[in-house]
């Protein structure tokens, strides 16, 4: 089994914004236009958490990921699809958790280890593909207004200030 170590080095990981390390793996050359402007078709990235940076901060994209497990685990997703609902799903290869995650383009997610696991790598594929201009970090406004009833909860992963 590698570790979280191993992995970052052997996949060449940098630090990610939303939290863990990530690298940029595949951009399609062909292009699709959204109301945003042209998108790669897909794009696809490794992602990986560890215990020296256990979460994934709360955070949403236009385009739809497809979320493959590939080593380590579990993993916890918190998914908010629309104001006041959490669903968790678990990535792991335990009884009822699953390898595969689907989010779709628009819901709020967050991610965070599970029972001690030292990392989880995640590949991703991003359907149109990933720009920067896509992403939000949820602000602290939307957190008090729309999922006030989970505030407590949530919290741990707002994106730090500044």
């Amino acid at each position: 089994m590698t570790d979280a170590s191993e992995w970052i080095k052997r996949l060449d990981l940098a630090p990610h914004p939303e939290g863990g390390s990530f690298r940029r793996i595949y951009t399609d050359d062909r292009a699709f236009a959204t109301l945003s402007g042209n998108r790669p078709l897909v794009t696809s990235i490794h992602y990986l958490l560890s215990r020296q940076s256990p979460i994934g901060r709360l955070h949403r994209n236009r385009s739809t990921i497809l979320h493959y497990l590939q080593d380590g685990g579990p993993v916890e997703y918190l998914l908010l699809p629309e104001p006041g609902i959490c669903r968790r799903v678990v990535l792991g290869y335990g009884e009822g958790q699953q390898i595969f995650l689907q989010v779709p383009g628009g819901c709020w997610k967050a991610c965070r280890l599970l029972d001690g696991a030292d990392h989880v790598l995640i590949s991703e594929a991003v359907v149109p593909g990933f720009d920067g201009i896509d992403h939000q970090f949820m602000p602290m406004a939307t957190l008090r207004r729309d999922y006030a009833n989970l505030a407590t909860e949530l919290l741990p992963f707002m994106q730090p200030p500044g």
